[in-house]
């Protein structure tokens, strides 16, 4: 048995494409767009589903229409050397963080947050400066999307 991640050619890629703009394209509509019959194109999206190149099927939604009207990116700076389990853990807590990684430079994570309104992300702000690790965390306040279609302009989880 071999252990080399399955092949993913130029067909593959025009498939993800096409569900990465529409995820409700039918298997019909890609398969005339690639040159495949529908039966072909299921069966590549689930060897590609299988394999974990898609991961799922979201719906992008319009984050004031379920309550959160206040973005921001905090800089999380923690005491020491603080584990990425133990930070996700704590985002974990948190529905108003609708993102979160680890990064380079001064600040040891970055989190995407939507709350409510600005008292509400005050809120979710102490209660994440409250973490005994967590030393100083720096906020800045998102104004608007200047490419509204992108994936950090809409939401897939509902306001708490």
């Amino acid at each position: 048995m071999s252990s080399r991640p399955a092949p993913f050619d130029e067909l593959d890629r025009q498939i993800v494409t096409a569900l990465m703009a529409n995820a409700r394209t039918s298997f019909a509509e890609i398969g005339a767009a690639v040159g495949l019959s529908s039966t072909a194109v299921k069966r590549r999206v689930d060897r590609l589903r299988e394999t974990g190149v898609i991961t799922g099927f979201t719906a992008t939604v319009r984050p004031s229409a379920l309550g959160w009207r206040t973005e921001a990116y905090v800089e999380v700076y923690c005491e020491g050397a603080a584990p990425p389990r133990r930070l996700a853990e704590v985002v974990r807590n948190h529905p108003e963080i609708a993102a979160a990684m680890t990064v380079t430079g001064g600040a040891d994570a970055l989190l995407h947050l939507r709350a409510r309104d600005v008292e509400h992300f005050e809120e979710v702000l102490e209660r994440i400066r409250a973490e005994p690790f967590i030393r100083k965390t720096i906020s800045v306040m998102v104004l608007s999307h200047l490419i509204p279609e992108s994936p950090e302009a809409g939401a897939s989880q509902p306001a708490p």
